[in-house]
């Protein structure tokens, strides 16, 4: 299976940076593991929310292959793409793996997704197969790439039976 975490923005602390490459590793033992950042947007000074969100967007939906360059609409193909959002179903890590194990029986790639700043476009709403939070509480885009970089390493040991998670 292949796994793709799809991120807006850099990261302006060396600590997620750091921890990124070390889960981002750790992953690499249990599936086709990818980051992909895409650029903070530039010159958005004078751009509302909503036109940040949805420029976001465009790119957002070029890096799922669910659209060209032009903004026509692909074809989905096997794959499940899941929103990390504050509006999301929260779960437990146990539930996580169990999420991230039956798409692994039915599709051949799983995409995550970190909007910016503001979330994400009504366009990105519109082609994600479900919503994910991390917390009631709000984190910054940057830290939410870490912290859920862990739990898919923490989900894939839980399905492995390895001893990394406790109850």
């Amino acid at each position: 299976m292949k796994v793709t975490l799809v991120c807006v923005g850099k990261t302006d602390f060396s600590f997620v940076d750091e921890g990124e490459k070390l889960y981002s590793g750790r992953l690499g033992h249990y599936c086709k593991f990818s980051a992909i950042y895409i650029p903070q947007l530039k010159g958005v000074g004078s751009l509302t929310r909503e036109q940040i969100k949805e420029r976001e967007g465009e790119l957002i939906l070029r890096e799922l292959h669910l659209a060209d360059k032009n903004g026509k609409a692909l074809p989905k193909g096997k794959r499940t793409v899941v929103l990390l959002d504050e509006r999301g179903k929260e779960l437990t890590s146990r539930e996580l793996a169990a999420k991230i194990e039956k798409a692994s029986e039915t599709d051949n790639e799983l995409f995550f997704v970190i909007g910016g700043a503001y979330g994400f476009s009504d366009t990105v709403y519109g082609v994600a197969d479900q919503k994910l939070s991390l917390s009631k509480m709000t984190f910054s885009h940057q830290i939410v790439r870490l912290l859920f970089m862990e739990q898919l390493y923490r989900a894939f040991t839980i399905i492995k039976g390895e001893p990394y998670h406790h109850d």
